[in-house]
């Protein structure tokens, strides 16, 4: 994913005839290891440009202070980590420092990778070393002055960054452990899904209560009813992850990316893991109370609903599993920010295809025959019916949705 603080490595390919070859500790066993390391933490859109040389970097990553590329991570000697030790890379891992010792911007999410296991580097390490090494000549460095100076980085890690290896707790489960481990560390859940503060640090008091990112919401996805997981079960979580849909919504936008390249190659026991960790998240939050039937807004909304939307999500908001998502009591729905929602009306979306279901449904955008007023009309009419509660949505939060939009 082209976020702020999701670049990553996703290392899905096997490794090329005339790629480096490792021995002595480096092991057959060790390199499959790592390469499933790699799976977890998702990157492969952000060092790989589609129909260029695997990982050889170059992806731009639009970040609030300027746009970074992502780094060429194949070892070439010259414009790769070819000339890199183990020591070097645990350095970057552990604590977001290049092979010069200066710092690394937060889009190499060192903040979350810092959890990683030694051992796990290591074999993550033996993996990166058999990818056929890429000439490519990538400067990361977009960022205008002064976020062009990484002295800056400083002060961001003095606010933001605490080293340390994921600690387990004794007091819980080894299965609740690992997905702990892989929420917090590999899969670098928060970087999406944690709000973030002025200089793009997460809010710790918010883990995982929701994110926004380049037009998107990343939903709470804590064990809160009403806007977070609270009615999905620990199967529902593993489904949505293995296969992009289940009986509640379907992954589209960057989830969808993260599905396609990472969560679906996922072993079944630690897909679980992750369902059993976030089941047993929760935060306290007030749900507020609907609109009223009668409002005028609910009236428009649920005429537009009744004519456009409602052959494929029913009139009742209940979708169809797998197929159109679950508009009733649904988290995203219910979320504070819309951002989302009013994205994939005006723009329509295509669900991710996976190995599990290779059909991906779509929605039409229906910018081109809805006012904004109308978008805000419906969207309000859905947010609050059929159990959900949401504050309403405005004409002037389309248009600046639909104006982002057309500026892509």
């Amino acid at each position: 994913m082209k976020t702020l603080l999701s670049v990553s490595f996703a290392l899905l390919a096997t490794a090329s005839a005339g790629a480096h070859a490792v021995g002595g500790q480096d092991s057959y066993e060790l390199v499959q290891k790592g390469r499933y390391i790699a799976t977890l933490g998702d990157c492969t859109a952000c060092h790989t440009i589609p129909g260029k040389p695997l990982f050889s970097g170059g992806v731009a990553i639009d970040t609030p202070f300027g746009k970074l590329l992502g780094a060429n991570i194949t070892p070439d000697q010259q414009t790769g980590i070819g000339r890199w030790n183990f020591e070097e890379f645990e350095a970057s891992m552990a604590r977001g420092h290049r092979r010069d010792g200066k710092q690394l911007y937060p889009a190499m999410p060192y903040a979350a990778y810092t959890k990683v296991t030694r051992a796990d580097n290591q074999a993550l390490w033996a993996y990166l070393r058999t990818i056929e090494p890429v000439h490519n000549e990538v400067e990361t460095n977009q960022l205008p002055f002064p976020f062009s100076l990484r002295l800056n980085m400083k002060v961001w890690n003095w606010m933001n960054f605490t080293e340390g290896e994921f600690k387990p707790q004794a007091d819980k489960s080894a299965e609740w452990n690992r997905g702990a481990y892989l929420v917090q560390g590999l899969g670098h859940c928060g970087s999406c899904h944690t709000p973030k503060n002025l200089i793009g640090g997460d809010k710790d008091a918010e883990f995982l209560q929701g994110g926004e990112l380049q037009g998107w919401m990343a939903p709470n996805i804590t064990g809160a009813a009403h806007i977070g997981l609270g009615d999905w079960s620990e199967a529902d979580i593993v489904q949505y992850l293995k296969t992009g849909a289940n009986r509640y919504d379907i992954a589209s936008g960057p989830m969808a990316e993260a599905v396609e390249h990472s969560t679906q190659h996922w072993r079944d026991e630690d897909l679980m893991a992750v369902a059993v960790y976030l089941k047993d998240l929760d935060h306290e939050h007030d749900k507020p109370e609907p609109l009223a039937a009668e409002d005028p807004v609910m009236k428009a909304g649920g005429a537009i609903y009744a004519d456009r939307c409602s052959g494929c999500h029913t009139p009742n908001g209940e979708g169809i599993p797998t197929l159109f998502p679950k508009l009733a009591n649904a988290p995203l729905v219910n979320a504070q920010d819309a951002a989302s929602m009013i994205r994939v009306v005006l723009a329509g979306n295509r669900a991710v295809s996976t190995e599990a279901a290779p059909t991906g449904p779509a929605m039409p955008a229906f910018a081109w025959n809805l006012s904004d007023e109308n978008v805000a009309d419906v969207l309000t009419y859905i947010r609050n019916s059929w159990g959900n509660a949401a504050a309403p949505i405005s004409a002037d939060q389309v248009r600046k949705q639909r104006d982002a939009l057309q500026s892509e």
